[in-house]
């Protein structure tokens, strides 16, 4: 049996990390070979989605951000405690797909990083912050047997930052649903479509600036936003939708002109690949693993200049890109779960997972 824990999940929290392991759970379920037993709060009893799913009381879960900080804090001191209740079940192996090793167990064990932006941009951390990623990241990576990557950009970055052994890093990258995310007859409508929540490495701001220089020349262009904590007070032809819907996601990545990503730094990027796979034109920045993931199928600009991601705005609208749908044709959750179910016999050997 192997395991997987989810306890330090937030469900109401909306990112890559979260859509990581949300997508694990039903790969898993739909295309997994193993036996899999998931471990959750009582905050996300249903995180386990159709696998086997185990609620552990004993880990202190919180609704609130405080709480939920307080609630670290306090199963890190009671390690043990939560230790047993994930180790009566006798699993193989284990599996911690959101970064963080808690409790540490006492079967074989991996941890999924999804990037070390602390370490590339500190800048966009508190001292607190850097701290607790400083410490939870290399205390979960020390523990682990072997370590998840979710590209080749952050295995590059584990080895050279941390020093941590090429040879027990395995690269996996994010998949697609192909079924949901595809394209159809609808004409492309005047705007820019930018999904992110306002965070300082999204880099909207610079996005502002090149997008208010692009409009005086093309004045009936539109940028539309998506995501969480955007200002209220947003310059001419910017409209931000808050958090929408799957469906609506998808609606907009079909009918969007392009998609634009000006992201400084991103351990994966799933929007672009999402937005291929819908046949729309996408210009990103050459940063991280962006260009791994997007190949030739997008236009990039340097997203630290407002000009340059002004020219690759025009560019992306003048002369789309080909071959989308293609590039996002390579990245399956299938291929995803097969690989995870690699890991995890390399882990447990194959007289404890058939």
């Amino acid at each position: 049996m192997i395991g997987i824990s989810l306890l330090t999940l937030d469900p109401w929290t909306v990112g890559g990390t979260q859509t990581h392991a949300r997508e694990l759970v039903r790969a898993l379920a739909e295309h997994g070979t193993l036996d899999y037993r998931v471990y959750v709060s009582e905050i996300a009893p249903e995180a386990g989605g159709e696998l086997r799913t185990v609620v552990v009381p004993e880990f202190p879960a919180s609704r609130s951000r405080l709480g939920r900080i307080a609630g670290l804090t306090r199963a890190t001191i009671a390690d043990g405690r939560l230790r047993r209740a994930l180790d009566r079940d006798h699993a193989a192996a284990f599996h911690f797909p959101l970064t963080v090793m808690l409790p540490r167990v006492g079967a074989p064990a991996t941890t999924t990083i999804h990037d070390l932006q602390h370490e590339a941009y500190p800048q966009f951390f508190s001292r607190p912050q850097q701290t607790y990623r400083r410490h939870v990241y290399g205390r979960s990576i020390k523990a682990s047997r072997i370590v998840i990557t979710v590209s080749e950009h952050v295995r590059d970055d584990l080895v050279e930052r941390l020093g941590y052994p090429v040879e027990r890093v395995r690269v996996i990258h994010h998949g697609v649903d192909h079924e949901r995310f595809t394209p159809d007859s609808r004409k492309r409508e005047p705007f820019l479509l930018y999904p992110a929540n306002w965070w300082p490495h999204k880099n909207h701001e610079l996005l502002l600036k090149a997008f208010a220089s692009v409009r005086r020349e093309r004045p009936d262009l539109r940028l539309v936003l998506t995501g969480s904590d955007h200002p209220v007070d947003l310059p001419g032809g910017v409209t931000s939708l808050g958090r929408v819907s799957d469906e609506r996601l998808v609606e907009l990545y079909r009918t969007a002109a392009a998609l634009v990503f000006p992201s400084l730094y991103e351990g994966f990027g799933l929007p672009p690949l999402e937005a291929m796979a819908c046949a729309c034109p996408v210009a990103v920045s050459r940063v991280a693993a962006l260009p791994e993931v997007c190949g030739n199928a997008a236009v990039y600009f340097d997203p630290t200049s407002a000009e340059s991601i002004a020219q690759g705005i025009v560019e992306v609208l003048d002369r789309p890109p080909a071959g989308g749908p293609e590039r996002a044709a390579l990245f399956t959750w299938e291929e995803f779960a097969h690989r995870h179910d690699a890991v995890y016999r390399e882990l447990a050997g194959p007289d404890e997972t058939g």
